[in-house]
């Protein structure tokens, strides 16, 4: 007893050691609140700006316990505390919750929830881009039932569109954002049932090529389900699990190119040294695949070959910049999530800092007066156990 009173006076006397000096003086917080309170009475003159562009962040499983670890990693890798940190996207003079939901189940995934936001309409967990009417897995329910996102509706508007992921660019997210799935997990036609492929269902890696053609900005991982089975990946010729998967024997990337009008550029890079050395005012259309399946966690990242999220969104941002109409990008930290499903913290609250460092730069590179900058999130980090939908009596 008497050793562990020792001890923990001594942790109290090593932590009140640690407190800054300002923070000692009362008139430090009196000072901080006045100044919330002289923003908030900005945010009465209101920017009733048109917004030509829009940047939609998405923090996959980045809920508000992931929020709060990520705001103290990134004070304590800046040498602080951690508590007393800002994240940029603390700085936004707006915050709202908002129920998140399957029609078919309490804890959404990934799918539905990007049908949600993108599309606006809620679907059944697990399918992508189609309204509550298709049933997961049965290819036959889904003619019909597809609904368009707002990337589809940019387009029509003439603006630039682009898609930025650290997952794969058909995974859940970014494939509602172009496809019309019964499966989120059919990436080629190699994951795809013997029914689905008769009854006239695509893939998703097939349908970002056809679907919307020209979206100018691609970037992300994904690298296998673009290439014939069994062809052997450009950065990792020997390892059989980063193969080709397409069963159809299609050179996705190819086709990519070759579906581009006469006379528009189009560049595909899987290397971040290339990705960086663009020419943005020189290239039309854009297309970054940078590993076979996800890319690698950023504490993992090989800075060789692999961009940063930030570095990604630098160049999309570059490239859509260029259309005098203005341009749509989604943005999304994807493996937040992937992180906090495999019990990895520290991979996920660096994935969080990372998507946080992008969302800086990004108001660095454009501007209030003409963007508008969203960050959100779509999930629980840890979800919980399926449960049934619970109809109202």
């Amino acid at each position: 007893m008497k050793a562990l009173l020792v001890l923990t006076l001594t942790a109290s006397l090593c932590l009140a050691s640690l407190v800054p000096e300002h923070e000692k003086d009362p008139e430090y917080w009196r000072q901080q609140a006045q100044a919330a309170l002289r923003d908030a009475l900005r945010l009465q003159r209101l920017n009733t700006n048109v917004a030509k562009n829009l940047i939609l962040f998405l923090g996959d499983g980045m809920g508000v316990s992931t929020v709060t670890a990520a705001r103290i990693l990134k004070g304590q890798l800046q040498h602080g505390q951690g508590e007393e940190s800002q994240l940029e996207m603390d700085k936004f003079p707006y915050v709202a919750l908002s129920k998140t939901y399957n029609t078919n189940a309490q804890v959404p995934d990934s799918a539905g929830t990007a049908t949600a936001y993108l599309c606006g309409v809620k679907a059944n967990e697990g399918t992508v881009g189609v309204s509550a009417g298709v049933t997961r897995d049965q290819c036959n329910t889904t003619r019909g039932r597809e609904v368009t996102s707002i990337l589809r509706w940019a387009k029509d508007d003439g603006k630039s569109v682009g898609i930025v992921t650290t997952t794969r660019v058909t995974h859940a997210t970014p494939s509602a954002a172009y496809a019309h799935s019964a499966n989120r997990d059919w990436h080629s036609d190699g994951e795809m049932p013997p029914d689905a492929l008769q009854g006239g269902c695509r893939d998703i890696a097939r349908q970002l090529v056809e679907n919307i053609p020209d979206i100018e900005v691609i970037l992300g991982g994904g690298r296998k389900y673009m290439f014939p089975k069994n062809t052997s990946d450009v950065e990792y010729p020997g390892e059989e699990k980063h193969r080709g998967t397409r069963l159809d024997r299609r050179d996705l990337v190819r086709a990519w190119r070759e579906s581009k009008a006469p006379g528009k550029v189009a560049r595909y890079v899987w290397h971040r040294r290339e990705l960086l050395a663009l020419n943005v005012s020189q290239v039309d259309f854009l297309l970054g695949l940078f590993e076979p399946g996800d890319m690698v966690y950023e504490l993992e990242r090989n800075n060789e070959t692999d961009p940063s999220l930030s570095e990604m969104v630098a160049v999309a941002i570059r490239m859509l910049q260029k259309n005098p109409r203005g341009f749509f990008l989604l943005v999304e930290g994807g493996r937040i999530d992937h992180g906090h499903h495999e019990g990895k913290a520290k991979q996920a609250l660096h994935e969080a800092v990372e998507l946080d460092r992008a969302v800086g730069l990004a108001g660095r590179l454009t501007s209030p007066r003409d963007t508008l900058t969203l960050v959100t999130s779509n999930v629980l980090p840890a979800r919980l156990p399926r449960a049934p939908h619970v109809q109202n009596p």
